[in-house]
């Protein structure tokens, strides 16, 4: 059983994990009382709005490109365990997550958790778009990678 993904599949799941993690940061606002903390919040869930809007210009450029068909069932079933293990798996379990977390460390750091899903994922998408699409997608990578680096930062702030 073949699952094969298309690489307008793959953007659209990618459009969906920056919605989910949006509306997560977007929802752990009002969670803290901290205004610092907001900030971050806020500015990750622009950061998330941006890749969003990034993804949707890509849609127009993948058109009904198909990923090589050298990969194995094994890598696609491979590919939707990892879309499958995604913390949020839509907008209002993201919201529910948020509003659940009994502190802002725990709010970090299963921040911290969706961002490195983030990156295992987009750095296998990297390898079933076009060429053209890759810098692209290396470039969400990096801002990812940034965003852990800033969750990083306010946690040890948090913790002192």
């Amino acid at each position: 059983m073949s699952i094969f993904f298309s690489a307008r599949e793959l953007v659209n799941i990618s459009i969906g994990i920056e919605g989910n993690g949006a509306t997560f940061y977007d929802s752990l606002v009002d969670s803290t009382k901290d205004a610092a903390v907001q900030a971050a919040y806020k500015h990750l869930a622009d950061k998330e709005r941006e890749h969003i809007e990034i993804f949707q210009n890509m849609l127009g450029s993948v058109g009904d490109y198909q990923p090589p068909e050298t990969l194995t069932e094994e890598y696609e079933a491979y590919l939707k365990a990892l879309i499958d293990s995604f913390i949020f798996t839509d907008d209002k379990v993201a919201r529910d997550i948020a509003q659940k977390v009994s502190s802002d460390v725990e709010a970090v750091q299963i921040a911290l958790s969706v961002e490195k899903e983030s990156i295992l994922f987009y750095t296998e998408m990297r390898e079933l778009v076009r060429s053209s699409d890759r810098d692209i997608v290396n470039r969400v990578i990096k801002e990812e990678k940034s965003h852990m680096r800033e969750l990083i930062h306010l946690k040890k702030s948090l913790i002192g």
